[in-house]
């Protein structure tokens, strides 16, 4: 399984300095992946339910500051020169389909084909007001349409494309992709619109385990939650196993036992054969891709973390 790990992008260790350390640290600890998240302003009230806390508060709104995914993203991607970019995920409504679709084409040549495009319809209201975005509430279908308009853009000699939230045609788009046919579409959520989602557009389903209304906070739930999926590819006549499956513990921290609403040991969280013993089942059940987050108070607690990952607990997983 390859695990990789979350660059800050707000925070007092979201400065060049401690984004630089956590790229080359990462590089030298042999991680895979370095994701990075999409806001691009925090409003200063929200009253829009996040998805994953119990309370449905947005544990990033005490600060406003947050760097541009895509901007920092290309910063790390000349410091470390071996891990894969991934936008974890990319608020797809927030940007122009044909600019977005242009920033991850660049950034995917320039980095010499390493980028992933995760993707999401967004959750927060404010912040698609803030943007002039279009509608929230048409963010799952505008979410749709511009993923079929990437492929477009990524794939054809002469693109066009007519649908109601995005419109060309007499253009060249060059540069394509440095990956064939596109970068890798990582579909993001747990809800059944992401899953249906996933079926139609996505080359890997890639949820968050701690999602209340969604839980797949044990082995056994994301068990359930892959059978959903799965169905729903076999509903819009796509082979299941051609979908592959990555996992994000935006929760994890080795020195934490958390415990479920039902009393269960939270997935990966406990000891570090407890937390190898759950890397190994999700592996078991196909999971290809791991993403931790070993962000702590202090810089050094979090490059001590991700050290104390890679030597004392990768050793214990098959």
């Amino acid at each position: 399984m390859d695990v990789g790990l979350t660059i800050p992008t707000r925070g007092p260790l979201a400065t060049p300095e401690g984004i630089e350390a956590f790229s080359r640290r990462a590089g030298e600890l042999g991680f895979a992946h370095l994701a990075v998240p999409d806001h691009v302003v925090v409003p200063r009230s929200i009253d829009s339910r996040y998805p994953y806390s119990a309370t449905g508060k947005f544990p990033g709104a005490a600060s406003g500051a947050c760097f541009d995914q895509f901007t920092l993203l290309a910063f790390v991607a000349a410091i470390n020169t071996t891990a894969r970019l991934l936008t974890s995920v990319t608020v797809i409504p927030h940007r122009g389909a044909v600019h977005t679709a242009k920033i991850v084409s660049t950034i995917d040549v320039l980095s010499r084909g390493r980028l992933i495009l995760g993707v999401g319809a967004g959750w927060m209201k404010e912040e698609f007001e803030a943007l002039g975005a279009p509608a929230f509430e048409e963010r799952g279908r505008v979410t749709d349409e511009y993923l079929q308009a990437f492929k477009a853009l990524w794939t054809e000699d002469e693109p066009r494309f007519e649908g109601d939230h995005v419109r060309f045609s007499n253009i060249t788009f060059l540069p394509k992709p440095e990956q064939k046919p596109h970068p890798p579409i990582w579909v993001g959520g747990e809800s059944p619109a992401a899953l249906r989602r996933t079926a139609r557009y996505g080359d890997t389903w890639f949820p968050i385990g701690n999602n209340p209304r969604h839980p797949l906070d044990t082995v056994a739930r994301f068990a359930e939650g892959l059978a959903r999926m799965r169905a729903m590819a076999e509903k819009h006549n796509r082979d299941p196993q051609s979908i592959g499956l990555a996992f994000f513990a935006n929760w994890f921290n080795e020195s934490t036992t958390m415990t479920t609403p039902d009393g269960q040991r939270h997935l990966l969280t406990g000891s570090a054969e407890e937390i190898a013993e759950d890397i190994d089942g999700l592996g078991d059940l196909g999971v290809g891709d791991l993403i931790l987050n070993f962000q702590r108070e202090t810089l050094e607690q979090s490059l001590d973390s991700m050290q104390h990952f890679a030597e004392t607990i990768r050793p214990l997983t098959n």
